[in-house]
């Protein structure tokens, strides 16, 4: 299976995410894709309800660590149940840098998440000024560490992963397949290690970091990468097309 998650961030009001959802009725999906889109909180019901018969999974882009109480502007996975929602990204980037989300609230946010039955997208990865100073293995394994810290090794093993190097997100700059591969082999072996008594494991790895429809071959040659976290590029329907159908043309 090959995981392709569309993340619209803080863009699409209903009548655009509408006409997305148009064009991808035309749209086949394969048996082997997962397509997920994660729109924003506002957008969620109203897609639930719109969807129909596309082969499009719905997920959220956050959620709170808390079922519900005086937590002003969050969103509990209740809320997220009641919208149809089957996976959250949790950890990604720019809540930890711009929200300044530590990994001890990422790990509460995972185990709540399994409470709820929503699979979570797990984002993890590095600056750049921490891969300059050759700290990538020593900021995933800490990620890794404290972030399924609170699991179950059956919970661990139903997470998608999502490697998405900092210095990539929305830059332009995509790691190179030669580098993803290399972080993906760390981040299996690590979990290897760690949780699984070394046990062979086949855990679902993205990538997510400036991907686009030119770069998708590249980065899907490599084995060890399940799928990709898409974000500027999922936003123009025709975009995110191509990118599914990679290998198809």
């Amino acid at each position: 299976m090959k995981y392709f998650v569309a993340n619209w961030k803080m863009h699409k009001t209903y009548i655009e995410a509408f006409e997305f959802l148009e064009h991808f009725k035309n749209v086949p999906i394969g048996l082997n894709e997962c397509v997920i889109i994660a729109p924003s909180f506002t957008l969620l019901w109203p897609i639930s309800k719109s969807m129909g018969e596309l082969k499009i999974k719905l997920s959220a882009q956050n959620m709170y660590c808390e079922d519900k109480g005086a937590y002003t502007g969050e969103t509990s996975p209740i809320h997220l149940k009641d919208c149809n929602v089957e996976f959250v990204i949790i950890g990604h980037s720019e809540r930890r840098n711009l929200f300044h989300e530590d990994d001890e609230l990422i790990s509460k946010k995972l185990k709540k998440a399994f409470e709820y039955n929503i699979t979570p997208i797990f984002c993890i990865g590095e600056t750049l000024e921490q891969r300059k100073n050759n700290l990538t293995f020593d900021v995933i394994s800490k990620q890794l560490s404290i972030g399924l810290s609170k699991l179950t090794e059956s919970e661990i093993y139903k997470i998608i992963f999502a490697y998405e190097p900092v210095w990539a997100i929305g830059t332009g700059i995509n790691a190179t397949p030669n580098q993803a591969e290399e972080v993906h082999e760390f981040i299996k072996s690590f979990l290897q290690k760690n949780f699984f008594k070394n046990e062979d494991i086949n855990v679902k790895i993205l990538y997510g970091g400036s991907v686009t429809p030119n770069n998708i071959k590249d980065l899907m040659s490599i084995s060890k990468i399940d799928g990709v976290l898409v974000g500027g590029a999922s936003l123009i329907p025709d975009s995110f097309e191509r990118i599914i159908k990679f290998n198809r043309e």
